[in-house]
């Protein structure tokens, strides 16, 4: 029988954006990014209030079915708790429907919330692979929520369980010193139901044999040799398909790397990340991108997510 937990407990998660694929990684290669959304969880005696800040701020359900509400739900079913009443305050910094791993974020930290509950009620937490599996289970795939549970880069796969259900598994691997990382963020959206709706059901041979090659040797690019980086983040298997979706995208990926600066589509866009080994971007390229509707920002890879009991977040 579930422990019903007291009105008055409180507990924070800070957790990071993350940018799937990397180019070649499809579904698997995931990067933690330094924009944190903050969730603060508050027990009552009854009743459920949702309230949003920032970014889907008038626009996401204030209800049961919020994304964080329904994460924090299957947390406290999985650590044997119940809560008569919540207040769930989203403060979002993370930008919606972008590539971004908003979806992802939202989930891993209302699952990681509810770690700061069970600690207060002497209950076996969840750990990092726990976590994973759960936050995957709402996403479909570990790319985005594994980088957001675990923080840095990471390879992410599916195995199979029991009864044919999917484990899924993930693996962090150091990025090299020397990589610095640069969003290119557009005001228009993009779903991601969309842009996996444009993309084929099978594929040539010839092309998954480019992308596990660029795919194998972005693992030795992100962690020992970034001067390989350009043709580590090649990509014939979803960038080209979704290009059409969208076009400014599209263009200001081909610029970026024609100035031979590895560009990558963020997840399924319509942001664009890129990776370099120099602290700067060309004042033409940043201007090229502002001019064309693009906020370009240097970011810093981002930490694991963080949880506490309280109000002070902690890995």
């Amino acid at each position: 029988m579930p422990q019903t937990l007291p009105a008055g407990l409180t507990a924070t998660a800070t957790v990071a954006a993350s940018s799937a694929n990397l180019g070649p990684g499809f579904d698997s290669l995931g990067l933690a990014v330094g924009l944190y959304d903050e969730i603060i969880v508050e027990t009552t005696d009854s009743g459920l209030v949702v309230e949003v800040e920032g970014e889907g701020a008038g626009q996401v359900p204030l209800g049961p079915e919020h994304l964080v509400v329904r994460a924090i739900q299957r947390g406290l079913a999985e650590t044997g708790l119940r809560a008569q009443g919540l207040i769930v305050r989203c403060r979002n910094v993370i930008p919606h429907s972008r590539g971004l791993g908003s979806s992802a974020a939202a989930v891993v930290g209302g699952l990681a919330v509810v770690n700061g509950l069970a600690a207060q009620a002497n209950t076996v937490t969840m750990d990092t692979l726990r976590l994973v599996q759960l936050s995957s289970e709402f996403e479909g795939h570990p790319d985005n929520a594994a980088a957001a549970v675990l923080g840095g880069a990471v390879v992410s796969w599916t195995e199979t369980g029991a009864g044919g259900s999917p484990v899924y598994q993930a693996a962090p691997i150091r990025v090299h010193p020397d990589i610095h990382l640069f969003s290119a963020v557009p005001q228009v959206r993009s779903s991601t139901a969309e842009t996996r709706a444009v993309l084929p059901e099978q594929v040539s041979h010839t092309d998954a044999r480019f992308n596990l090659s660029r795919a194998a040797l972005l693992v030795v690019a992100l962690t020992e040799r970034p001067e390989l980086l350009m043709s580590a983040t090649q990509d014939v298997l979803h960038q080209p398909q979704r290009a059409a979706a969208m076009p400014a995208s599209a263009e200001y990926l081909a610029v970026l790397r024609r100035c031979g600066i590895a560009a990558v589509l963020s997840g399924a866009g319509p942001a664009v990340m890129a990776l370099s080994t120099t602290q700067e971007l060309p004042a033409e390229v940043i201007d090229y991108g502002t001019a064309h509707g693009f906020t370009v920002k240097e970011m810093k890879i981002g930490d694991g997510v963080r949880w506490s009991s309280g109000v002070a977040a902690r890995v």
